[in-house]
C-alpha cells in the first residue's frame, strides 16, 4: 500500500522530475522515496541522513515496504557520502537556511553541474537564494503551501548559470526575498503570507515609535522599514500595495 505523505512532503515528492535518481539528503523516516518508488515516479534513491537513529528508522520502512533493492541508505554528513554522477535530483528539505548553504558549499564535490535541487529551507530563505544567484543556480519552479498553521516555500533550482554580482537592484532584493517563480505566478499563498507579514511588520513599527528613541530603537526602525518596503514592492506584482 502506498504511504500517504503530508501536504509539504507532498508537494516536494512533486518537483522531483519523473524518472530521475533521487539522492534524499537528511531523509529521516525516508518516506519520500519510499513513496515516489512505489508510485513508480522514480526508479531508485539513496536515503542518506547525519544521525544513525533516524537512518535506522528509514531502512526499517524501506525493509517493511519491500524496497530495499531500489532504496539504499547511508551515513553521511550531508552530501559527504554522494559522489558526482549517482543522482539526477538532489533533495535538500526540513533543516535551517544556514544548514543547506553549508550542506551544498561543502558538498561541491557532488555536484557535477546537471542535478537538479529541490530545496526546503525552514529558515534565511532570503539568504539561501542570494546564495544560489552568487554560485550560478537558477530557480526554475517554485511552490508553497500552508499546513498547520506554518508556511513552507520549495523550489527546483538547476545549476550551470553564470555567477552574478551581489550588488542587486531592488527587484532582485524582493525576488530574494519572496521568490522569483512564486512572484511571476502571482502565487495566493504567498500573497496571503505577505498580508501576515505586513501587518506584523506595521505592528513592530507601532511599538517602536511609542518607545524612547535611541541608537538601538532606531537602527530596528530602520529595519523594519526595509522590510516593508520589500512586502509593498512584492504585493505590487500582485496589483495592490495595501492589504
Amino acid at each position: 500500500m502506498v504511504i500517504r505523505l503530508s501536504k509539504r512532503l507532498t508537494a516536494l515528492a512533486e518537483l522531483i522530475t519523473p524518472g530521475h535518481r533521487l539522492a534524499d539528503i537528511g531523509t529521516d523516516h525516508g518516506y519520500i522515496p519510499i513513496y515516489l518508488c512505489q508510485k513508480n515516479v522514480i526508479p531508485s534513491a539513496i536515503a542518506m541522513d547525519i544521525g544513525k537513529g533516524p537512518l535506522q528508522q528509514a531502512m526499517a520502512h524501506i525493509g517493511q515496504q519491500g524496497l530495499s533493492d531500489r532504496i539504499e541508505t547511508r551515513l553521511s554528513d550531508g552530501l559527504a557520502a554522494l559522489q558526482p554522477g549517482e543522482a539526477d535530483t538532489i533533495l535538500i528539505a526540513g533543516m535551517g537556511g544556514g544548514l543547506v548553504i553549508k550542506i551544498l558549499s561543502e558538498g561541491a564535490h557532488a555536484l557535477s553541474g546537471k542535478e537538479e535541487l529541490i530545496l526546503q529551507p525552514q529558515s534565511e530563505i532570503t539568504q539561501v537564494r542570494q546564495y544560489l544567484r552568487a554560485h550560478g543556480m537558477r530557480i526554475v519552479e517554485e511552490e508553497m503551501i500552508q499546513e498547520d498553521g506554518k508556511y513552507y516555500p520549495m523550489m527546483k533550482v538547476m545549476q550551470g548559470e553564470e555567477p552574478v554580482s551581489t550588488d542587486y537592484s531592488l527587484d532582485e532584493q524582493v525576488e530574494d526575498a519572496f521568490g522569483p517563480v512564486l512572484l511571476q505566478k502571482k502565487h495566493p499563498v504567498l500573497l496571503d503570507w505577505l498580508g501576515r507579514e505586513l501587518r506584523t511588520v506595521d505592528s513592530v513599527s507601532e511599538q517602536l515609535a511609542a518607545q524612547p528613541e535611541n541608537e538601538r530603537i532606531s537602527i530596528r526602525m530602520a529595519q523594519v522599514q526595509q522590510k516593508k518596503q520589500l512586502i509593498l514592492e512584492a504585493l505590487k506584482r500582485y496589483g495592490t500595495a495595501d492589504m
